[in-house]
């Protein structure tokens, strides 16, 4: 069990790892994408839309789905149908089948989002110890490589259809093989039926945080490289460098979020991370050159990159099976992904990107007031055990 163990811990950071890979590649080539067909900010909101709405169907079916099959089906069923999803995005000619394939590569991430972090709450409950931040980072590192590659593929004149295609058909086998090292769930103590209607209030506070942070992540992934070349006036290239420097932030805080976690606890750093996340936002929308705002964007992804994870490892803690808590928490979480860049789209036409990015400033405010209703204790399923407990799993 023990090698078993280690091999299941790898196959989940390297299903977030590609998550984030194929995720970013759509985002970062989103101005190149408006060059291809010709496409307006607020039709990229449409677009958007269909990808956040297809995502979030499919969320709000998987509290049942994941309460009677768990994690592990799931994943091996949706990862390739998102990998696929990104192919048929890439090719799409007109813009009605890029909405259609826009949805189904977002009906096709949503089961995998929620499944990947039930995954990933199996593997942290049997080491006994924090580990999401550690398999978030995992996403930080695919979707800074997506950045690089996209900066890359432009260096180089590679069309959208081109990049994009690429990782699409890299990433469908390789989702495949990871397939055979996850972990299934406990047996659960209660019916599928109970844990599928029945949560505890804290799931959805939970949600309400992860709205938030959600909110700022996606306002980053989808405006920020607009906002970079079109209302700061930076090259393309440099644009697309805005959102991989905003995931470095969030890759450190990830690697040392369950260290930091242990010792300061979930409400501390959730309060210091929506301070930080308004207060940097902030230099981003007053900054006066391309530059700067990049150098700022480091650290709004420092400030919220530790929310998401949090949330999600204490929604898993608080029923006796992950997948429906986490199903719900994550549901609400990208109802935010999903309004934000939406919002900000049809907001942009009517005032100014600058104005209407003003929101996640307001967001990085409220993470700060919701987390003060958190819970002081850490759930006993992430606390440390003794070291001599510990060994024989971490072996």
């Amino acid at each position: 069990m023990t090698r078993d163990l280690r091999i299941a811990r790898y196959g989940a950071v390297l299903t977030f790892v590609l998550s984030g890979l194929m995720v970013g590649t759509m985002t970062v080539r989103i101005p190149a994408l408006t060059d291809k067909l010709g496409l307006s900010e607020s039709t990229i909101g449409l677009i958007l839309l269909a990808w956040g709405l297809g995502a979030l169907v499919t969320m709000q079916s998987m509290r049942r789905i994941m309460a009677r099959t768990g994690s592990r089906a799931v994943l091996r069923v949706g990862g390739p149908l998102t990998a696929a999803g990104l192919v048929a995005l890439a090719f799409a000619p007109n813009l009605p089948l890029l909405l259609a394939a826009a949805a189904f590569f977002g009906m096709a991430f949503g089961t995998v989002d929620i499944a990947m972090n039930a995954q990933g709450s199996t593997v942290e409950r049997a080491y006994r110890r924090p580990l999401m931040n550690g398999l978030h980072a995992g996403w930080c590192v695919g979707a800074i490589s997506a950045g690089a590659v996209g900066s890359l593929s432009i260096v180089l004149g590679l069309s959208f259809t081109a990049n994009v295609a690429l990782v699409g058909l890299v990433s469908l086998p390789a989702m495949l093989l990871i397939g055979r090292t996850y972990l299934p769930e406990p047996p659960a103590r209660e019916s599928a039926t109970t844990t599928a209607r029945r949560l505890p209030p804290i799931v959805y506070l939970l949600g309400a945080i992860m709205f938030f942070a959600f909110m700022v992540e996606g306002t980053v992934a989808d405006w920020n490289g607009l906002f970079m070349r079109n209302t700061l006036g930076a090259p393309e290239a440099l644009a697309a460098l805005g959102y991989p420097v905003f995931e470095v932030g969030m890759l450190l805080a990830r690697l040392t979020g369950d260290r930091l976690r242990a010792r300061f606890g979930v409400r501390g750093i959730m309060t210091l991370s929506g301070l930080a996340t308004a207060g940097f936002f902030t230099v981003v929308l007053v900054a006066p050159a391309p530059l700067v705002a990049v150098f700022a964007m480091f650290f709004v992804g420092l400030g919220v990159a530790t929310v998401s994870p949090m949330t999600l490892s204490l929604a898993g803690t608080a029923t006796a099976t992950p997948g429906p808590a986490i199903a719900q928490a994550g549901a609400m979480g990208y109802a935010g992904l999903l309004m934000g860049p939406v919002v900000i789209g049809f907001l942009s036409d009517v005032t100014s990107l600058r104005t209407a990015l003003g929101i996640a400033v307001v967001l990085g405010v409220l993470i700060t007031v919701a987390a003060r209703f958190l819970p002081r204790e850490e759930p006993a399923a992430v606390t440390p055990l003794p070291t001599r407990e510990r060994e024989p799993i971490a072996a």
